[in-house]
């Protein structure tokens, strides 16, 4: 077997356990949404003016156990890169409730208000993800 081979057995191995309704995953199962947001303007000001906006709105909000934001890694281009965005936001939460919950939230409705002009494409990926430590509280 080969490591490729390996790296897919193990991660087919890791969302069975993360499956939902799977007891094995236990509390340690948390919803991972993964947002990729390609823009019009995609110059530097722009980028940092989406990453600020991340920040101010999206993050801290109740439920959630993890949060990051930032510009696509340019550096990184091997073909296996999926290079058709600009930021990207990651937010981890305890359950589909809080998610569900953020969703609504009135800070998150001003992100989409103030920042979409300038989408060309927005991206989201939600997945059940096995938390290492479990729920915990979010560290922006």
């Amino acid at each position: 077997m080969n490591d490729r081979s390996t790296l897919v057995l193990l991660a087919l191995a890791g969302l069975a356990v993360a499956a939902p309704g799977s007891a094995a995953a236990g509390d340690a199962r948390v919803l991972a949404h993964d947002v990729y947001f390609t823009l019009k303007d995609a110059g530097p000001e722009a980028k940092q003016k989406l990453v600020a906006a991340c920040r101010k709105y999206l993050s801290g909000h109740d439920g959630a156990v993890f949060f990051a934001t930032g510009v696509r890694a340019e550096e990184l281009a091997r073909e296996v890169n999926d290079t058709g965005y600009d930021v990207s936001l990651h937010v981890y939460f305890r359950d589909k409730a809080a998610h569900d919950t953020y969703q609504e939230h009135p800070r998150h409705k001003q992100f989409i208000a103030e920042m979409n002009a300038n989408w060309k494409t927005v991206r989201v990926f939600d997945s059940w993800v096995v938390h290492p430590e479990g729920p915990g509280p979010a560290k922006p």
